[in-house]
């Protein structure tokens, strides 16, 4: 077994690997760029080196100064983790000739399935069903306008050397499609330096279930079972789960003999996984009929392995580092065994009611349920314990530079509705405050019928849209309630003096006092009223919006006390609540065990004549760069017509014009680094 490896990677995946090293008895090197000098996946490793810049490309996907600080650090194996070089077959050769093992598959095998035209001639050879489609080499555009139309619309394209959902682009009709391949061709070549692409038929209400596979240096390939991971946004995963819910056992052994024979195909060492769409022709009623084509092959770990450990109770990062040293497989495919049922979740820094849009900023508060972090999983049974696994603390920044995946809440249960009923409560203890996250959409959908009666495809997000956008759990008198308590408890804090006058209660010696407090609660003002007595004890608080008066919509009584576990147990209008109150600027985040939700404490003397003078101006909506302008100066322009593309966190944005007009002035040229809020280009009216 090596003595010593270097974990070519950064973040929650860099921690994972450390954390296996470690219970093993194996000395760790992590490396880190610029915005990384100080992150979670350094201190969790033995040594760090420095490789460069905060850009990828400028550090992470650097190899040479990876493997640099390999021989300088002692190191004999690389952990490539997942994304940056995990799928290069030059940085696998690379490492071969510098004599330092490569944990992954050979490059050859990364080489064969990393160009799906290549891999998916491959499956057609071994005999693994595939769909309709064109991968030809031929990359005309009037071609693939052809032979698009000829496979019949939908079509999905994909980019050829693409994966994680980049690079891919759906088509419904044919005169869309020539817009659509520009622009998928032009991720691709950003992305993975390779513009072609194939065209393949878009199954109708496809089910995403990939396969978990291993091989070793003996030939022995098995598989692990498989992961539904059917919940995704942007082509991307959400939510993944295993096993796949409805899955029946003879096709379940169908497709793992299947992802077994793709891997003997490629001589595949080490972890990989195999991805099949499935279709359902039968409806979700009907879960035998269903059908799987092979979609592609990922020569790594996946983002989504530990539900497959906790189903298993396998630790896969040390399967990989025993394989990696030539030792066999731990396991034959006879001791393999599913137990319960387990249930990933990624919390990411977006805005999900904003089309997902990437956030940054700073983790102010980080708080996350009583977990374990990176723990071999138990072989003997299920966990009521959530796992956390993540590469961020509180107080780190979220950046532009990288993706935007903050943590991986996992959970495990005897049956599925165990784990789901534990997964909410888990999101439900996850407060995050500074930024935009996913979690109370996480929480919609676990909560959303399709979701829990397990009617899953690829489109369910879009499906379910109307009670998973724009949800407001908690509602305006709760959330006054909480911000109203908020700033009274802090009164009460900042005010230790004994004589009534030096008192803000409104404390009156012969009458009582109305106090009003004006919010902003979902971008509308609202109003509270708080009636205290004459002893200056507050009393009564009525709710509601300007348009509701002084009385208010909602009255009733008001109490709150505080909590051993900093909670506020809250009182008003007949309902009793737990709250967390956080106070971020100007507003409150209060979380509840409902749900969460803003609301913001509204002082129009401190704002006033800050919208004066705003014209028809376009900002950036997050840092990132400029890629192209489909509009020059002097361009007269519609409402929602595309005027700017900006790329952040790996993914391209859509700029539209807010209204007509006419181009007065672009600002930036394309390869532009601009901040977030930088103006992007001048709009005057038409």
């Amino acid at each position: 077994m090596f003595q010593k490896i270097l974990i070519a990677n950064r973040g929650e995946i860099a921690c994972r690997v450390a954390a296996t090293a470690r219970r093993m008895g194996i000395k760790t090197v992590a490396v880190y760029s610029d915005a990384d000098a100080n992150a979670k996946h350094v201190a969790a490793c033995d040594e760090a080196v420095h490789i460069g810049g905060s850009a990828p490309k400028d550090s992470y996907l650097r190899w040479e100064r990876i493997l640099d600080a390999a021989r300088a650090t002692g190191a004999q194996a690389i952990h490539p983790g997942y994304g940056f070089l995990s799928e290069n077959e030059d940085f696998a050769q690379a490492c071969a000739a510098a004599g330092l093992a490569f944990i992954g598959p050979p490059a050859s095998a990364i080489a064969a399935m990393g160009l799906k035209a290549e891999s998916k001639r491959l499956m057609a050879q071994a005999g693994v069903p595939l769909v309709p489609g064109y991968q030809g080499e031929d990359q005309d555009p009037q071609l693939l306008q052809r032979e698009a139309d000829a496979i019949g619309y939908p079509v999905l394209i994909k980019a050829s050397a693409g994966g994680g959902g980049k690079g891919m682009r759906l088509v419904e009709r044919s005169e869309d499609f020539a817009a659509a391949l520009e622009s998928c061709k032009r991720e691709a070549i950003n992305s993975f330096g390779n513009d072609a692409v194939l065209v393949e038929k878009y199954v109708l209400r496809p089910r995403h279930i990939e396969i978990q596979v291993f091989g070793d240096t003996q030939g022995n390939v098995v598989y692990l079972f498989e992961r539904d991971c059917s919940v995704q946004r942007r082509h991307q995963k959400v939510l993944e789960e295993a096993p796949a819910p409805g899955m029946p056992p003879a096709l379940r052994q169908q497709m793992g003999e299947a992802a077994v024979a793709a891997a003997k195909a490629v001589g595949y060492v080490g972890a990989g996984t195999v991805e099949f769409i499935v279709e359902q022709p039968g409806g979700y009623e009907q879960p035998e009929a269903m059908k799987f084509y092979f979609m592609e092959m990922n020569t790594r770990l996946q983002v989504e392995h530990p539900v497959t450990e906790a189903i298993t109770g396998e630790d896969l990062v040390e399967w990989q580092l025993r394989v990696a040293a030539g030792q066999p497989l731990p396991k034959r495919q006879d001791e393999l065994k599913i137990i319960g049922h387990a249930i990933e979740a990624r919390i990411c820094a977006e805005n999900p009611d904003n089309q997902f849009l990437p956030a940054t900023g700073t983790l102010h508060v980080y708080r996350k349920p009583d977990a374990a972090a990176f723990e071999r999983a138990n072989a003997k049974g299920t966990s009521a314990r959530p796992r956390i696994d993540d590469g961020v603390r509180q107080g780190d920044a979220i950046s532009p530079f990288y993706d935007s995946m903050i943590a991986k809440l996992i959970v495990h249960g005897d049956t599925r509705e165990q784990a789901l009923a534990r997964l909410d409560e888990a999101l439900a203890q996850t407060h995050i405050v500074g930024l935009a996250t996913n979690v109370q959409f996480l929480r919609h959908v676990v909560a959303s019928g399709a979701f829990r009666e397990a009617k899953l495809d690829t489109a369910l997000i879009q499906r379910e849209s109307a009670v998973l956008f724009e949800q407001e759990r908690v509602g305006l008198p709760l959330a006054a309630a909480a911000a109203v308590s908020a700033l009274l408890a802090r009164e009460q804090q900042a005010e230790r003096a004994g004589d009534p006058f030096s008192r803000r209660d409104g404390w009156r010696s012969l009458a009582g006092h109305r106090r009003r407090f004006a919010f902003d609660f979902g971008g509308q003002p609202a109003t509270a009223w708080l009636t205290y007595g004459q002893r200056g004890q507050a009393h009564q608080l009525a709710v509601g919006t300007e348009a509701d008066g002084s009385e208010g919509a909602v009255q009733g009584a008001l109490s709150f006390a505080a909590l051993a576990d900093g909670s506020v147990d809250l009182q008003f209008a007949g309902q009793r609540m737990r709250a967390h109150i956080y106070a971020q600027g100007e507003a409150f985040e209060v979380f509840t065990p409902r749900g969460a939700t803003r609301i913001g404490v509204a002082d129009p003397l401190a704002h006033a004549g800050e919208a004066a003078g705003e014209g028809g101006r376009l900002t950036a909506p997050m840092p990132g760069k400029v890629v192209s302008f489909a509009v020059q100066a002097g361009d007269k322009v519609t409402k929602g017509q595309p005027l700017a593309v900006m790329e952040a966190m790996k993914m391209e944005h859509t700029i539209a014009a807010p209204a007509d007009g006419v181009v007065a002035e672009l600002l930036y040229a394309p390869g532009d680094q601009v901040a977030e809020g930088a103006e992007l280009l001048k709009l005057a009216a038409a």
